[in-house]
């Protein structure tokens, strides 16, 4: 009896098990037939013989990987229309997200089978045609956003089925007609502005404020003209003034106090007005800075609803400037041409954003020079994955490497605790800036100019080669201010001198950076008597007198049979940092010295022009520190 009842579970349990698995399947498949059918510009990374769960970009399973309940593929370069029975086979689906594409037709017929849907995020689309007339199929439908699409006709009555709804926003599409009685009980947020739409607002949406309903033809039925807040009320300063022909002194004199009081209420509102406007856009700046923004404020502002956050191919990120704007964001640094921000997103994607300061170019020449730099593919270049550009921001987004940068790992706390790097990890750092640079120059005819090479735009990947970050920028930014802090000692003369960068500034900041590598001191520091000391000349002296021992960092006092390869780097590097551009080594050159020095396991140079970084997690005792500034 007991053989038989442990039989019977055991088959339950498989057959639980099979229907799970069939249903993952069909899920799977079904997703196929979506992304197989419809044009994308951004690559996804599903195919059969991948897992799903887990695996899959934007794909999100329930707790016993037995089905799909989550799709977003916000951004990826979606076109033409969703093709019928595909994503309305996820009869699990809960999350539906395709916000930000170009996605074009009417709302699929077919998506009254995903009768399990809580949230519809479709806006920033080109659908067009009706809505849905009956909503009712969606019982558990909780936040609806079809807005800035194309959508036309009326609003459906039977939305006001969806006894769940707490978020319904169609604002900025060609909806008609007169808004119907919506009684939603958990409706928080309502949004139908800049619509066609006429008659009044319905008594049960009179709660919201009217902004949700502007950019319409429509009146609000509860006021009157004589209880319109937005009407003054009749007053009447003076008794009876036409039968004594004339104004009675008193009158006169409360005339002339209502006038006063009246300008000085105006006057105040004005200065109210101009303090709120400029308040606004201080708390603009905080929120996009902090990541607290919605899209839809950003675009308003700007006036252009078409700025999107632009990917580069190939990327496989799946987001959007919503959530972007939405990430936790901390500050990591301020740059010479920015300031930088680590984000990351709901789904743990870690990205730098960087916010450019001080753009002097107009939007094609910005766009142009974005191309070059996120063509540009290289192991030993920090790989730009997408932009912004609107008339207030202009937004460069990269991977974000979790070791931080070479500045961080050189100058960070120094005690016990620390880590220091060692002579083979900063030769690996020099040699992977030097491919990286050398990569760089070859751009645009063997002319491109980084043009703002220091420690902390260099990044260890996870093979501790040094990769060189926030390339190309100083051909679209203000000219360089005078030299100021440490950012100062990178500046070959002739920079500082006429403000503009060129290949052999480039190797000048180079040979900076390999005497921060030897030395541990940053390129301008101070004494302990607070004098400040520029690193190229005090490098000069020091070896001009012969004490070359005394150059070198500390930490690198520890490593046996070290010397002939430092004072080669040493050489080397001030060569880089001689006064006459034109004396000056170029880059490939440079390559081919550092390589000589030591030959290191070339598993670091491109075949393909592709990143091959290793799989190998960085050691979790490094800390980020100052990051992608």
């Amino acid at each position: 009896m007991g053989a038989l009842y442990i039989f019977s579970w055991l088959c339950f349990f498989s057959l639980v098990l099979f229907k799970g698995n069939a249903d993952l399947v069909e899920d799977k498949q079904a997703l196929l037939d979506f992304v197989n059918n419809l044009r994308h510009s951004r690559s996804l990374n599903w195919n059969e013989s991948s897992p799903v769960c887990n695996n899959w970009i934007g794909v999100t399973c329930n707790s016993d990987n037995s089905r799909i309940i989550a799709v977003r593929l916000p951004g990826i370069g979606l076109h033409g229309p969703i093709p019928p029975n595909t994503i309305s086979r996820l009869s699990a689906l809960q999350i539906l997200s395709l916000r930000s594409n170009g996605i074009s037709g009417n709302f699929p017929s077919d998506f009254t089978n995903l009768r399990n849907l809580s949230f519809l995020y479709l806006q920033y689309n080109n659908f067009s045609g009706p809505l849905p007339l009956d909503f009712s199929a969606w019982k558990n439908l909780t936040i609806v956003n079809l807005s800035n699409n194309r959508f036309n006709g009326s609003i459906p009555l039977s939305l006001s089925n969806l006894t769940h709804l707490q978020a319904l926003n169609l604002a900025n599409n060609s909806l008609s007609g007169e808004i119907p009685d919506l009684n939603f009980p958990s409706l928080q947020q309502l949004n139908l502005s800049n619509n066609n739409l006429t008659g009044s607002v319905p008594k049960s949406l009179l709660r919201f404020p009217r902004s949700v309903f502007g950019g319409n033809n429509i009146t609000f039925e509860s006021f009157s003209p004589e209880t319109s807040p937005d009407v003054a009320p009749s007053s009447q300063p003076y008794v009876n003034a036409k039968k004594s022909g004339r104004l009675g002194e008193t009158a006169l004199l409360g005339i002339i106090i209502a006038a006063c009081v009246l300008g000085i209420v105006a006057f105040a509102f004005l200065i109210i007005v101009c303090c709120s406007r400029r308040k606004s856009e201080d708390v603009y700046s905080r929120k996009l800075q902090k990541g607290e923004m919605s899209p839809e404020k950003v675009v308003s502002r700007s006036q252009d609803a078409n700025n999107r956050l632009f990917f580069f191919e190939g990327c496989n990120y799946t987001f959007d400037l919503e959530d972007l704007l939405r990430a936790s964001a901390e500050v990591l640094g301020k740059g010479t041409f920015g300031i930088s921000y680590k984000a990351v997103l709901e789904d743990a994607t870690t990205v730098v954003v960087k916010r450019l300061k001080e753009v002097n170019v107009g939007k094609r020449d910005f766009e142009q020079q974005m191309e070059v730099v996120g063509s540009i593919r290289h192991p030993n270049v920090v790989e730009l994955k997408a932009y912004y550009y609107s008339k207030d921001e202009r937004l460069m987004v990269y991977e974000h490497y979790n070791q931080g940068s070479v500045s961080s790992l050189l100058h960070g706390k120094r005690g016990e605790d620390r880590i220091p790097l060692d002579w083979d990890v900063r030769m690996k750092i020099a040699i992977g800036a030097a491919r990286g640079i050398a990569r760089i120059h070859m751009e645009n005819g063997g002319k491109f100019v980084h043009g703002n090479i220091k420690s902390s735009n260099i990044f260890l990947n996870s093979q501790q080669y040094g990769c060189v970050s926030d390339l190309g920028l100083s051909t679209i930014m203000s000219p360089l201010a005078p030299p100021i802090s440490r950012a100062a000692g990178y500046r070959a003369p002739e920079v500082t001198d006429t403000r503009k960068a060129m290949q052999p500034s480039d190797v000048y900041s180079f040979g900076v950076v390999l005497l921060e590598l030897l030395t541990g001191k940053s390129p301008i520091h101070t004494t302990g008597g607070d004098e400040i000391v520029h690193l190229v000349r005090w490098v000069h002296s020091v070896v001009r007198e012969e004490w070359t021992a005394e150059v070198f960092d500390i930490e690198l006092m520890r490593y046996p049979n070290i010397e002939e390869e430092m004072v080669e780097m040493l050489q080397i590097a001030m060569t880089c940092v001689v006064r006459m551009p034109d004396q000056r080594p170029k880059m490939p050159e440079l390559v081919k010295m550092i390589e000589n020095v030591r030959r290191i396991d070339s598993d670091n140079r491109p075949s393909s022009g592709n990143r091959s970084e290793s799989s190998t997690p960085p050691p979790a005792s490094v800390s980020a520190g100052e990051s992608q500034v």
